[in-house]
């Protein structure tokens, strides 16, 4: 089977020849590993055999971004949805800390929501032929995109979300519904150039360690029915809707389903999500993607053997799960390390 075909019969809750391969990487993790054998100039998607391709555009407000300080610990700037940013260097890598927004309330918003508006320029000017390479590697070919909550936080600030949820909601609909209207253009303008979807994958982190970031029922009035408006533009096509949401969203799983989305992703362990629990609850309703203990992966080789094994056990048994890590591969796992996972689901991972 070539990718394309083992991912789409595996959204259909069907056996296909084998377990699919995903997965993400730290930039810090990559850098590691070119020094422990991975070769220059090879990304680690194409040195293992990652088998989706994702394609979007750009989803921002497009403010003008500018830096305001930068030193070898820190840099300030304005990005492109109008927010103030400190990120801190951590690493080869950046922690971010937002200071302050362009957009702190509903006449702010009013003032530049035209900035959501779709224009061709949004679209990467190399689509084409990016897809045309997918295409003749057999990927499976996703719309990937943030849905409406995570985007519109980084907009206005977490904090002022979850406070105008409750006092604001119709200021915070307004831009929910902006949004996913973005994200539908940018789908169908991905269409308009050539690009012919799989299956579409939307982020949209909902959870922290130990619950949901709010609860089923302001899920249910607020959030859902945007999640529901891009799962039914994606299912007219005749494509499944793939969500992504870190932390533990185990109450919020119900009403994902009545949303649309058929497939959640990455089933943090660290945050009580266990893939054999949740094919015993909801089965074929909703397709498992990940779950695999990233910090397991840093261990013994045992550690990693009883990781991989049981996850795939699990979540094998009557088809419907993809592998991946439960978050990005973090750099405290070895190249040897995660060659010898990998090679556990080469072994382990077909189907009879």
């Amino acid at each position: 089977m070539s990718s394309q075909e083992r991912i789409a019969a595996v959204l259909r809750h069907q056996r296909p020849d084998r377990v699919p391969y995903q997965d993400a990487f730290w930039q810090s993790t990559i850098q590691r590993w070119r020094a422990e054998g991975l070769p220059a100039g090879v990304p680690p998607e194409e040195f293992f055999g990652c088998e989706m391709a994702g394609f979007s555009g750009d989803y921002t407000l497009r403010f003008p971004e500018r830096v305001l300080e930068e030193t070898p610990r820190y840099r300030v700037y304005v990005d492109a949805d109008g927010a103030t940013r400190r990120d801190l260097r951590v690493g080869d890598a950046w922690t971010p800390q937002w200071l302050d927004f362009a957009i702190a309330g509903p006449e702010d918003w009013e003032r530049h929501r035209q900035r959501s508006a779709f224009m061709p320029e949004r679209l990467p000017a190399d689509l084409a032929a990016r897809y045309a390479e997918a295409r003749a590697r057999g990927r499976f070919v996703v719309f990937r995109a943030h849905a409406c909550f995570h985007p519109t936080w980084h907009k206005i600030g977490l904090e002022r979300l979850l406070i105008a949820m409750l006092e604001q909601p119709e200021w915070i609909d307004a831009m929910f519904a902006a949004h996913t209207q973005l994200v539908i253009e940018l789908y169908e303008g991905c269409k308009a150039r050539g690009v012919r979807f799989d299956a579409a994958w939307l982020a949209d982190d909902l959870g922290f360690r130990s619950a949901p970031l709010i609860s089923p029922r302001l899920y249910q009035r607020l959030v859902q029915p945007h999640h529901r408006r891009a799962c039914q533009h994606f299912a007219a096509d005749g494509i499944p809707t793939i969500l992504h949401s870190d932390g533990d969203v185990r109450l919020l799983i119900p009403h994902f389903l009545e949303a649309g989305f058929s497939c959640l992703h990455p089933l943090e362990v660290k945050a009580g999500l266990d893939v054999a629990e949740l094919k015993a609850r909801y089965g074929s309703a909703l397709v498992c993607f990940g779950n695999v203990d990233a910090r397991a992966l840093a261990g013994t080789r045992q550690q990693i053997e009883t990781e991989v094994c049981s996850k795939l056990e699990a979540g094998m048994r009557d088809g419907g799960y993809i592998f991946h890590t439960d978050h990005s591969v973090p750099p405290d796992v070895s190249f040897d390390n995660y060659c010898f996972a990998v090679s556990l689901l080469a072994q382990h991972g077909r189907y009879g």
